[in-house]
């Protein structure tokens, strides 16, 4: 035997057979696959928590503008009811599917600065003051893919304050369903 024959042996039997390759590529698919797809998926939810927010905060300038002159866009609603129906989508208004929890969005009118006392109970209603709108909802994070088991969730929550331009009268007959006198609790309980 040649040294180029013995050569040739010896760089043959270093090189793996093709035989034992095979199905590998399967493998390795099977295993980045769930990653792609966690990254698609959380891309897409992102981007949809990223518009309810948006939604959320257009609503709340909305609602302020319209408390802010004390005038319901629609007649027979309060301001809150009028808003509501504004938003965007179904699972936003309503809530109660896998990634918007009940009720939905909240929204809150208060007034922040708070003056209320006995003898004056209107005097922060006046003009100049300012009128908050607090707008939440809870989003429930990948709710497609965690389900009940593993509840990952943020409050998406838009705010916006103006000043008053057209007297209140808080006596009930005002545009508007008014919160407490602090600042409304922002847990997803109903509570406003």
């Amino acid at each position: 035997m040649g040294r180029g024959t013995a050569r040739w042996k010896m760089l043959q039997s270093r090189r793996p057979s093709l035989g034992n390759q095979r199905g590998v590529a399967l493998i390795e698919f099977a295993l980045v696959l769930p990653m792609i797809l966690l990254l698609l998926l959380g891309t897409i939810d992102v981007g949809k928590a990223v518009n309810y927010w948006n939604d959320e905060t257009h609503l709340a300038n909305e609602a302020a503008r319209y408390a802010a002159v004390n005038k319901s866009p629609v007649t027979g609603e309060t301001i809150n009811q009028a808003v509501h129906d504004e938003a965007d989508s179904a699972e936003l208004r309503n809530g109660g599917t896998g990634s918007v929890s009940s009720p939905g969005v909240q929204i809150c009118i208060w007034f922040p600065q708070n003056l209320n006392t006995a003898d004056d109970p209107v005097r922060d209603h006046n003009i100049g003051n300012p009128v908050q709108v607090v707008v939440h909802a809870q989003y429930n994070w990948l709710a497609y893919l965690v389900g009940k088991g593993l509840p990952i969730h943020s409050d998406l929550t838009g705010t916006s304050t103006m000043r008053i331009e057209q007297t209140y009268r808080a006596n009930g007959s005002d545009a508007y369903t008014t919160g407490p006198a602090s600042a409304p609790k922002q847990d997803a309980s109903g509570t406003c």
